[in-house]
């Protein structure tokens, strides 16, 4: 098959309009401000709560991981973006992260 060469000029545009809308994505994938780092949990499961000591709303297991964005005063408590089965926004208890 060959090409039509009056084609191949807008072949050619079509293509470096496409690398150039892939590059202007990478460049601008930036992390949000809120993000924290990405925690791997080490303990055989971690709750997930609402508040610190609150109500149990999921469970994370060894090697899932979890996106912290602030801790309590006391430092007791880790929150954030819990991944895994859980996908949802929580409070876990801290230590229990790998080092």
């Amino acid at each position: 098959m060959t090409m039509n060469r009056a084609v191949l000029p807008y072949v050619a545009r079509v293509a470096l309009v496409a690398l150039c809308a892939v590059g202007a994505w990478q460049a601008f994938k930036v992390t949000p401000a809120w993000a924290g780092p990405r925690l791997t949990v080490c303990a055989q499961n971690l709750y997930v709560r609402d508040a610190p000591a609150g109500i149990f709303i999921g469970t994370l297991y060894q090697g899932q991981t979890m996106e912290v964005t602030k801790y309590s005063p006391s430092g007791e408590w880790a929150y954030g973006f819990a991944y895994g089965n859980v996908n949802k926004w929580g409070w876990v208890q801290n230590g229990w992260f790998c080092r």
